[in-house]
């Protein structure tokens, strides 16, 4: 969690495997340090091999108070048998550091479509900019500002395209069980914005750093960094989930000031599934609606 900045974790004279990214079980991959975003998640297993002792856990963030000094931004790390006391470990140079695009699901999984740019059913491309009269963040020309009535409820009541729903811009429409290609530029002021899509998982064809693109067996995550200036951050994700899905920077004040869009995904489903409500939700609500007034 954090306000804006990322963090490049590491632990002093250690290497560890990473095992799980956003929830997808990947093949181990030994790094010394990983960078992480607002909203991503990784586990490791601990390489725990050097002499008993204590070793400092160090995040260091990409803005703000990038020292160490006092104990900030670090934790320790102590063996069984260390004395209690402050590691005086020095900092680890690092020569394994994570590199996104080496992630690879434990299952084999090649992305969805065709092994070729553009070789999806929608493609889609997301040109972020500044709106020079209130400094907004723009996604394609429009900057997201919450409707009054969510867009399910808009949905709900009726409304089936794009131009009918609220706000204006900033929402796409989706149709059902089709492969859906998307393409970030990078270096948009304030970044490298993580962003992160409700609803899927998706395949990073081509991940922030690298000009190549991996239909084989790419990482799979919800949380990716756009990148920078010279980045086309890449994603695919197959529409079999109906619902109105959020694709918005994690960095929460840069979704407040605009950036994020709404994915409308097969609007007739979601009407089917808002009728056919499973009988366990079903009693939830009637279990709530029991209580008195008092434990509500």
């Amino acid at each position: 969690m954090a306000c804006s900045p990322n963090f490049l974790f590491s632990i002093d004279g250690h290497q560890f495997s990473i095992i799980e990214v956003d929830g997808t079980t990947v093949q181990p991959l030994l790094v010394d340090s990983l960078r992480i975003f607002v909203g991503q998640r990784y586990s490791f297993v601990l390489q725990a091999t050097q002499p008993v002792d204590n070793y400092w856990i160090r995040a260091s963030p990409s803005r703000g108070f990038p020292s160490f000094d006092g104990g900030v931004n670090s934790a320790i790390l102590r063996y069984v048998g260390a004395p209690v006391a402050e590691p005086v470990t020095p900092q680890t140079v690092s020569t394994l550091p994570l590199v996104e695009s080496s992630l690879q699901p434990f299952v084999p999984t090649p992305a969805p479509g065709s092994p070729q740019i553009g070789g999806a059913d929608v493609v889609l491309h997301l040109q972020f900019g500044i709106d020079p009269n209130n400094f907004n963040f723009l996604v394609n020309g429009a900057s997201f500002i919450p409707p009054t009535v969510p867009v399910l409820l808009q949905i709900l009541s009726g409304a089936q395209r794009a131009q009918d729903l609220l706000p204006p811009g900033s929402v796409y429409t989706l149709p059902k069980n089709k492969v859906v290609e998307l393409t970030m530029s990078g270096g948009l002021p304030g970044g490298p914005h993580p962003f992160h899509l409700h609803g899927h998982n998706f395949h990073v064809v081509r991940a922030a750093g690298s000009n190549q693109y991996n239909y084989v067996n790419p990482p799979i995550r919800d949380v990716v960094s756009a990148g920078g200036q010279l980045d086309n951050v890449t994603l695919r994700f197959v529409t079999d989930n109906s619902g109105p899905w959020f694709f918005h920077c994690h960095i929460e004040w840069h979704l407040q000031g605009g950036l994020g869009i709404v994915f409308a995904e097969d609007i007739k489903g979601i009407h089917v599934e808002a009728v056919n409500i499973p009988p366990a939700v079903q009693q939830i609500c009637n279990a709530y609606n029991s209580l008195p007034p008092s434990q509500q």
